[in-house]
């Protein structure tokens, strides 16, 4: 089912046809009336009825809308010309919006790549492109993008983890991008046969969920510190090569091994400390 744009005519000169129709009635009527002329009154009311069954044809067209017409059940063609319209009375007029809508989906409790439950919630941005494929290959188009994008939503969190655990790895968290892309894409395939056009999807909550969030928040804070503190040793390493590299290219002192491991020890524990160092100056030799 596709959408066949259809022809319709203009409102405005069809009811003022109309309305001057039904003033030529009302004047039969009267003469008929006047004349006692059973059949001149008949016919004023045969044409009355027939105008006012013309009248039903009308309606109107709002900007970014759409009128699905039917007649008896068949499919007859879409009409979106704006303003008061006019088709065949026995046309039956489904009006669909075409404006651009939105809706964030509730919480959702899912289970991440990793197992770990987690709340995730999203905004998705939709438009109805094809006005026949809405009305006829669903049921209830707008209840159908709700429980597709809700349920597109699921699947696509069960494909990542919530954090990255390796290096190029994509995760909810760190890859924004990437995973609103992702999600947009599994609607579109979801949507395509209601007709629908799925503008933005993006992640609007993404958090651990309350019986594993205090334990989540102690594993990255533990990892936050072992990050840190590799950092901070790589660098003490480093100074210490480097100072020993100058001590012994500018001849300041010869030290033997032990003295060196010593020294090495020293430097690492006032550069990896938590807490500042108390010197302690030594005024014999160095043996």
């Amino acid at each position: 089912m596709k959408e066949n744009p259809t022809r319709s005519l203009s409102g405005i000169p069809t009811l003022l046809l109309l309305l001057a129709a039904g003033a030529f009635a009302f004047w039969l009527f009267v003469g008929g009336i006047q004349a006692k002329a059973d059949l001149q009154i008949a016919a004023a009311i045969a044409l009355g009825a027939l105008l006012f069954f013309g009248l039903i044809g009308l309606y109107k067209v709002e900007p970014n809308q759409a009128a699905v017409l039917s007649l008896f059940g068949k499919y007859v063609g879409t009409v979106k010309d704006n303003g008061l319209r006019w088709n065949n009375p026995f046309y039956a007029k489904k009006k669909v919006s075409q404006r651009v809508r939105n809706f964030e989906s509730g919480k959702l409790k899912v289970n991440e790549l990793d197992g770990s439950p987690i709340e995730i919630a999203a905004v998705i941005v939709w438009q109805v492109v094809d006005s026949a494929e809405a009305v006829y290959n669903v049921d209830d188009y707008e209840s159908f993008v709700h429980i597709q994008s809700e349920s597109a939503l699921r699947a696509m969190a069960t494909s990542y983890p919530y954090d990255q655990h390796e290096e190029g790895q994509l995760a909810l968290r760190s890859h924004a991008a990437e995973i609103s892309q992702h999600l947009k894409d599994e609607l579109a395939e979801r949507l395509a046969d209601a007709g629908v056009q799925v503008l933005d999807a993006r992640i609007s909550h993404l958090a651990y969920a309350p019986e594993i969030a205090h334990a989540m928040l102690q594993r990255q804070q533990a990892n936050a510190v072992i990050a840190a503190r590799t950092r901070i040793v790589a660098g003490a390493v480093g100074m210490v090569e480097m100072a020993l590299a100058e001590l012994q290219k500018n001849g300041v002192v010869h030290l033997d091994e032990e003295r060196k491991a010593q020294m090495v020890s020293n430097l690492l524990v006032v550069l990896c400390g938590d807490r500042s160092t108390q010197p302690i100056v030594n005024a014999g030799t160095l043996y």
